[in-house]
């Protein structure tokens, strides 16, 4: 099957983190972009517990800067961020986008929020301030597969 989207990792902090959005792009038919450089030494074996006997079944493309990636992307930016100016739930997605998830510690820097072609943010209760990153990536995933399929 073709991909009908991508994940992107902005320079990801947490090995379990990455660990579980690689195995939920396995399941999901997902392709996954890991920005480096990452807060860990990345390698399937750093991600082992999570990722289980899924690291063979997934799509994982690592790209040693922002600027490499970007000179390889193709389709829509979409910028997952809890500074977004529009509800996941009423974003249009369609076949190619990439959704960019940032850093757990700090999010996206403000250049690249300038570079997405949207920032969108998944609505939580008042008071809230972040999901866990692999958690937001499931949620954005599923709503994204759920319009474009």
């Amino acid at each position: 099957m073709t991909q009908p989207l991508r994940i992107a990792l902005f320079q990801p902090d947490i090995a379990p983190n990455v660990g579980a959005i690689i195995r939920t792009c396995a399941c999901m038919d997902v392709a996954l972009d890991v920005i480096e450089p990452c807060g860990f030494a990345f390698s399937l074996h750093a991600v082992r517990r999570q990722v289980m006997d899924y690291g063979d079944k997934a799509d994982v493309t690592r790209h040693d800067s922002w600027e490499t990636f970007s000179a390889q992307r193709t389709g829509r930016l979409i910028a997952m961020t809890t500074h977004g100016a529009e509800d996941l739930w009423d974003f249009r997605f369609r076949p190619g986008d990439v959704l960019l998830m940032g850093q757990e510690s700090a999010g996206l820097p403000e250049p690249i929020h300038q570079a997405a072609d949207a920032r969108i943010v998944i609505p939580m209760a008042k008071g809230t301030r972040s999901l866990n990153i692999a958690i937001a990536t499931g949620i954005a995933t599923a709503e994204a597969l759920r319009q474009i399929r």
